[in-house]
């Protein structure tokens, strides 16, 4: 087997664990979202209002699917559509303060959750994971994100 192949591996079964942790995080809270829904009102929290587009292609879903999760969160209170301010012909969608409220206590919980298994593991493997996990999530393509950085919102 390669490193390549031990290294999926591995990362497979943390991200059972963390999809675990983040549904467990999901059901504590009032509303009724899905993870996928949960993931673009993430997206639009922390990147800011965007096309259905930009959103479709950010999670690699079909615009047609796209806009019926829109339709739904909008529907539910998480998200709003409104005029793009630089392009009045465009609308961009926008996470409400209520979507706002929701992703900062699902995070608080899942952050609640992470910091308890990482502090049953090992001391001294814990830089090495700090350093392993900032470069896949590079990879993939995720912006960095810290509770230090949100703190008005973790």
């Amino acid at each position: 087997m390669s490193d390549v192949d031990d290294v999926t591996d591995a990362v497979l079964t943390a991200s059972r664990l963390l999809v675990a942790v983040s549904a467990r995080s999901l059901a504590a809270v009032e509303e009724t979202l899905t993870l996928p829904q949960l993931r673009m009102v993430v997206l639009l929290d922390s990147r800011g209002p965007m096309s259905l587009t930009a959103l479709a292609d950010l999670l690699e879903v079909n615009p047609s699917t796209a806009k019926r999760m829109i339709d739904r969160l909008i529907a539910s209170g998480m998200v709003e559509r409104e005029q793009n301010p630089a392009s009045r012909r465009e609308v961009v969608v926008v996470v409400s303060e209520e979507g706002r409220l929701v992703v900062a206590e699902v995070t608080a919980r899942r952050r609640a959750e992470i910091s308890t298994i990482v502090a049953r593991m090992p001391e001294h493997l814990r830089h090495g994971l700090v350093e392993a996990l900032t470069a896949f999530a590079e990879a993939g393509g995720e912006p960095r994100w810290s509770a230090r950085d949100h703190a008005d919102t973790a």
